[in-house]
């Protein structure tokens, strides 16, 4: 009698092994989450760290803030990765298609993006702006078609040194939502967040343009509804590795582009072609800077300069590139008055 009880209570006890392991759902992945802009997202764009930890603290630990940039500062433990390039227009990044290959580094579900201030800082019409954000959100729905979008109004402007900020972007933000209602879809929503109203660029800002610890606290907690309510109708799309197979033969060629100068510091980008008529596998691009320029920041490349020599290889996701294909890579540069182009060659 005991070895039959002994018996069925292993049956029993399997059988419930069996029953957990078959209702236990495997480990969800990670909905991964891009904070898209210029610097008020990415440098150091503190407002990150705020949110991070308030949705960690809050249960939500089963995201990944994704991008092709670095945590920037904060001192703050958060997850940094970003895609707030500092200085860049989101008219330029549509026009320069420059979003496609950060999409496809990063595979984000959901895309948070404040952009357009150095758009409208440069006045640029509206109009003209939100036809590049269609091209973006076509872009995003393209990688994901199930992408949800987060679309801020920006934060106000009062820069010394543009009086028409101000105006310009309150005229923005009044042509997004009508903007968004005709872009957004059932299956990828578009959806509006407010972040000027209530923000204050005399108390919230530290030069008219910039959140400061106040701002940033205004913008995670601005962010923080819309993105919790995105979050519960996200079902995250798998992690997949790209197969690279490695070639040989072929060229590349490296042309230089100034995209923007201020006083110490300008802005720099590099597209890399394949002229070849292999696929290629990775790159390296190399130059000489003739007057003392230095490299501070880079993306869509990894930099590794000795002086005046700089070398930048491709990252991961942008090192293959078929016959005629291309890529871009771009950094923020210091310079002491005198900025001559460099003439970067690749191999």
């Amino acid at each position: 009698m005991r070895k039959t009880s002994g018996a069925l209570a292993a049956f029993l006890a399997l059988a419930a092994v069996v029953m957990y392991l078959t209702a236990t759902p495997a480990s969800a992945a990670a909905i991964r989450i891009m904070p898209l802009g210029d610097s008020i997202t990415g440098s150091p764009g503190c407002w990150r760290a705020l949110l991070w930890n308030k949705l960690q603290s809050a249960g939500y630990t089963d995201i990944d803030f994704v991008g092709t940039l670095p945590p920037q500062g904060c001192g703050v433990a958060h997850d940094g990765d970003n895609e707030g390039h500092g200085g860049y227009l989101a008219t330029n990044v549509a026009n320069q298609n420059l979003l496609p290959g950060w999409l496809s580094a990063t595979r984000p579900d959901v895309v948070m993006m404040h952009f357009g201030t150095n758009d409208v800082w440069s006045n640029i019409p509206p109009a003209t702006i939100l036809g590049a954000f269609t091209t973006l959100v076509n872009q995003m729905r393209a990688s994901n078609p199930a992408m949800k979008i987060l679309v801020a109004k920006i934060i106000p402007m009062n820069p010394s040194s543009c009086a028409e900020c101000g105006q310009r972007t309150v005229n923005f933000n009044n042509a997004i939502p009508a903007w968004a209602a005709s872009t957004s879809t059932a299956q990828s929503p578009v959806t509006v967040v407010d972040q000027w109203t209530g923000f204050n660029t005399a108390s919230d800002t530290y030069d008219g343009v910039h959140p400061n610890a106040a701002g940033d606290q205004k913008m995670s907690d601005k962010w923080y509804p819309a993105l919790v309510n995105a979050l519960s109708g996200v079902t995250p799309t798998p992690t997949v590795t790209p197969t690279v197979t490695p070639t040989t033969g072929g060229g590349c060629t490296a042309t230089y582009r100034n995209a923007g100068q201020w006083q110490g510091g300008f802005q720099g980008e590099v597209t890399v072609k394949n002229t070849g008529t292999t696929p290629m596998s990775g790159w390296t691009v190399r130059w000489t800077f003739a007057n003392g320029q230095q490299v501070t920041q880079i993306w869509g490349g990894t930099l590794s300069a000795s002086g005046a020599n700089v070398t930048v290889r491709n990252e991961s996701w942008n090192g293959s590139l078929a016959p005629g294909a291309s890529t871009t890579f771009g950094f923020l540069g210091s310079q002491s008055g005198t900025n001559t182009a460099p003439s970067p060659t690749c191999s």
